[in-house]
């Protein structure tokens, strides 16, 4: 049950990116021309995501488990360090160059988008070089 209830809100999730244009690595790239033609669209779909999110995740830290039945994973850890500021910076500037995040990369990866592809591949390499990173 848990894999079907993923499964939609992934759904849900990749509708979103859709509907809200934030596929359109041009839409991304206009939210973060601060000295162009700035587009603010963005900031209200962050707006609109942190409005359901705060409430979400103020309710799932009194829970242990899920409405679904299964163990509440959030994280713990409160700490800025160093891996964190340096893996925000790296993950910056890859959406800045690329217009891309993860989620709606995959979703125009997706879609068969050749670039979106390219994208997906060097993320998952970047994952698998972390992955062996950590081993070491």
């Amino acid at each position: 049950m848990g894999t079907f209830i993923g499964a939609i809100a992934g759904l849900v999730f990749g509708l979103g990116l859709i509907v809200s244009g934030m596929v359109q690595p041009d839409k991304v790239l206009g939210f973060l021309d601060l000295a162009g033609a700035w587009d603010p669209s963005l900031a209200f779909v962050m707006g609109g995501a942190i409005a359901v999110g705060l409430p979400a995740f103020a309710l799932a830290r009194r829970r242990r488990e899920t409405f679904l039945g299964l163990q509440m994973q959030l994280p713990q850890s409160t700490v800025v360090d160093r891996r964190l500021v340096v893996g925000s910076l790296l993950f910056g500037i890859g959406w800045g160059l690329a217009g891309l995040c993860p989620g709606p990369a995959l979703v125009v990866a997706g879609a068969g988008d050749v670039k979106a592809l390219g994208f997906v591949a060097a993320m998952l390499a970047g994952m698998a070089v972390f992955e062996w990173l950590e081993r070491r």
